[in-house]
Formats: C-alpha cells, sequence, structure tokens
C-alpha cells in the first residue's frame, strides 16, 4: 500500500507547482565555473534489447537486436549544483537532500535549455542518450542484466535507492556500487530523460542499427524508475513517457555525447 501511495504522489506532483530553490542557498553563482561533466565512454555493439527475463510490460516486447556506436555517457546523474550553476535556480522538490543530489522536477524542455547552455561552456555538443544507448550502457554494455549491475534482487540494494532502501526520498548521487561500465545511479534514485519520443509499440519497428525511437511524438520517453519504485519496477527495461513540459518530484536525467 505504501509503495502505491508513494508513486501516486509522483504523478501527482506533475500537477503541483513549487516555488524553486534559488542558486544563492549554495556557494555558486549563475555561470561560476563548475567542473566539466564526468563521462565514461561507452564503447558500442549490438544487444538484445528489451524484456530478456519474461516477466515485463507490454512496451518492453518484442525483444529485438539493436546495434550503438561509441558514445560517452554521464557517470551520474546531473546533480543540483550543476544545474543550479548553469540555470541560476534549483528546481528540485528535494533541495534538502543537498547539492550532490541529483536535479529533479525538471521537464524534457528544461534539460534542453540546460543541455545548450552546457554545450556552449564546455565546447561540446551534450544531448540526452538514445533508449537503445542508455539501456546497453545500464545493462553492462548489453549483458543480460534485470537491473544495472546485477540480476541478483538480494543484491539491488547495493546497487540502487529504490522503495526498500531510499527511506521515500533521492541521495546523493555516486553512494552505491556502480555497474559493470562504471555508471552509478542508472537503477532507481530518480527518472531519466531520453531523447527518444514514446510509443507502446515502437519495439515492433524499431531499426537495428542506431535506433533514435519514433519521428514524432506527444510524449518523451523515461527511464531506470526512481526511490519510490519496488524492485521489479526499477528494472533496466522498464519504460515510461511524460509529455515534454512535465515536471515532477524524481525525474531527472544525464548527459551524453557522441563519440568521434
Amino acid at each position: 500500500m505504501r509503495s502505491f501511495v508513494v508513486t501516486l504522489m509522483f504523478f501527482f506532483s506533475l500537477a503541483i507547482a513549487q516555488s524553486p530553490a534559488f542558486a544563492d542557498d549554495y556557494p555558486i553563482t549563475p555561470n561560476a565555473p563548475i567542473k566539466p561533466m564526468e563521462m565514461v565512454l561507452i564503447k558500442g555493439g549490438c544487444y538484445k534489447m528489451g524484456d530478456t527475463f519474461g516477466d515485463g510490460a507490454d512496451n518492453e516486447k518484442p525483444v529485438h537486436e539493436v546495434c550503438v556506436k561509441d558514445f560517452y555517457l554521464g557517470k551520474y546523474p546531473v546533480t543540483q549544483i550543476q544545474w543550479a550553476g548553469r540555470m541560476g535556480l534549483n528546481p528540485s522538490k528535494e533541495s534538502e537532500c543537498g547539492i550532490t543530489c541529483p536535479v529533479e522536477n525538471v521537464s524534457w524542455n528544461d534539460v534542453q535549455e540546460f543541455i545548450s547552455k552546457m554545450s556552449q561552456r564546455d565546447g561540446v555538443t551534450y544531448r540526452l542518450p538514445t533508449e537503445a544507448e542508455w539501456e546497453y550502457a545500464a545493462r553492462s554494455g548489453g549483458k543480460s542484466e534485470k537491473w544495472a549491475g546485477t540480476s541478483d534482487e538480494r543484491e539491488l540494494g547495493d546497487y540502487a535507492w529504490n522503495y526498500n532502501n531510499s527511506q521515500y526520498r533521492s541521495h546523493p548521487v555516486g553512494e552505491k556500487k556502480p555497474n559493470g561500465l562504471g555508471l552509478y545511479d542508472m537503477t532507481g534514485n530518480v527518472w531519466q530523460w531520453m531523447s527518444d519520443w514514446y510509443a507502446d509499440k515502437y519495439y515492433a519497428e524499431s531499426l537495428k542499427d542506431q535506433p533514435r525511437g519514433p519521428a514524432t511524438g506527444h510524449l518523451h520517453t523515461l527511464r531506470g524508475g526512481y526511490w519510490g519504485d519496488l524492485a521489479r519496477f526499477v528494472r533496466v527495461t522498464r519504460r515510461i513517457g511524460l509529455p515534454p513540459t512535465a515536471r515532477a518530484a524524481g525525474t531527472g536525467f544525464r548527459v551524453a555525447r557522441s563519440a568521434p
């Protein structure tokens, strides 16, 4: 019952506005020097994308082969201090969590503005990962992993903040074990926006090479689950879609960029 209530709170928060905490709350000012994003080079490859364990939702099927090229992915979700340092405010509903906690309550559209500013600052082109890239990376390079770093539910608490260990709140990034590629918080803590438009049945028509999702849509995809989800809902293959204007507690992101 508590998990059900927490999930309702997540979606209810989409309709609730909250005043942001301004950057004056932090020892930074807008456009202050912030160390560059920590990125991990993900060597590309081919893998079976989707519900390989047979217990997922219909939108995780059919399992299909996809191939991704080399790319870089953020080692951690973007944090509150990284966001506030570039955008001038902290929109997070859990700002008291601390500046190294993931930023959340940001829309897909908000994220595009942040990415544009970070790209200009660092002189590289950041973007959001595609679903295919994200799942490949979450599964430690396309391995048969149910959660990022493990397929053993008894070990899940070592890798992810979820309903069973989160105390119903987000936590600073990097406190749990990384997966096999050195990526932290791929499972749980906060949902992560993808670049793809969302479609329930996209997998039936997905391209094999570098799929980027439907050409158009009304929702954008999120992956990874969040701190209020039970173990079965933070599987790396789980997918949901929200409007690009939606903001909610527990909704964050990490950046990607293409490799040369």
